[in-house]
C-alpha cells in the first residue's frame, strides 16, 4: 500500500463518508433498530470480535439478524434477518467502526479472529490494510467466490490502494447489493468456514 490516497486520502474519505452517511441514514437507523426489536427482542446490535489491519482484534457492530439461542445459523436466521443479510442492511452500524478508524469504506471483509493463524499463513497481505464494508470480493461473487479466489482478491486490492479503484468499487457496490447474489455460500446460511483452502 502506496501513494498519498492511501497513506492519507483514503482515511479522509472514510470519516467524510461516513459521517455523511450516518447522517443521511439516521432515520432508516432508527427503522431498521425498531423493526428489529419486535421481530427478534431486546438486542438489536450484533458484536462479534473481528481481525483488522494488522490482525488486530476489534469489536464489529451489526444489525442482529438471529434469534438468540443454540443451533445452526441456518435454524436460527429469520425471514427478516434473511432480508437484512439479502441486502447488507445488517451492516449499516459497521459505519461507527469507520468513524473509530477500525475499518474502511473500502477493503477487504473483516474476518473471524478463529481464522488468524490460517489467515496470516495463506494472504498475509489483507492485514496491510483495513477492512471494509465493502471491497472486491462484494462486488466479485462475494461468499459465493472459493476462498482461494476471495483471498487472492483480498492480496490484489491491499497492494494496490488508490482513488480511483475505491471510487469504482464504491459505484459499484449498489448494484451488487441490489442483485443480492453471493449473499451465502451453497449450503450455508452465509460463507463457507476457511478450513482446509490452498494458499491462493
Amino acid at each position: 500500500m502506496t501513494g498519498l490516497y492511501a497513506r492519507l486520502g483514503k482515511r479522509a474519505l472514510d470519516l467524510a463518508g461516513a459521517v455523511l452517511l450516518l447522517l443521511l441514514l439516521t432515520p432508516l437507523l432508527a427503522a431498521l433498530a425498531l423493526a428489529g426489536r419486535i421481530a427478534l427482542g431486546p438486542g438489536v446490535l450484533f458484536r462479534q470480535p473481528r481481525l483488522g489491519r494488522a490482525a488486530r482484534p476489534f469489536t464489529l457492530i451489526k444489525f442482529r439478524s438471529m434469534r438468540d439461542g443454540t443451533g445452526p445459523d441456518a435454524a436460527r436466521l429469520t425471514r427478516y434477518g434473511a432480508w437484512l443479510r439479502r441486502t447488507s442492511l445488517d451492516e449499516l452500524p459497521s459505519l461507527i467502526n469507520v468513524l473509530r478508524g477500525e475499518m474502511s469504506l473500502v477493503g477487504p471483509r473483516p474476518l473471524l479472529v478463529a481464522d488468524g493463524p490460517a489467515l496470516l499463513r495463506l494472504c498475509p497481505a489483507r492485514f496491510a490494510v483495513r477492512p471494509g464494508l465493502t471491497g472486491p470480493v462484494q462486488v466479485g461473487g462475494r461468499n459465493a467466490l472459493p476462498w482461494a479466489e476471495r483471498l487472492a482478491l483480498d492480496a490484489d486490492y491491499a497492494r494496490a490502494v488508490t482513488f480511483r479503484r475505491d471510487l469504482a468499487l464504491l459505484l459499484a457496490t449498489p448494484a451488487t447489493l441490489f442483485s443480492a447474489e453471493g449473499i451465502a455460500a451453497p449450503g450455508h446460511a452465509a460463507g463457507a468456514p476457511l478450513a482446509g483452502e490452498s494458499p491462493p
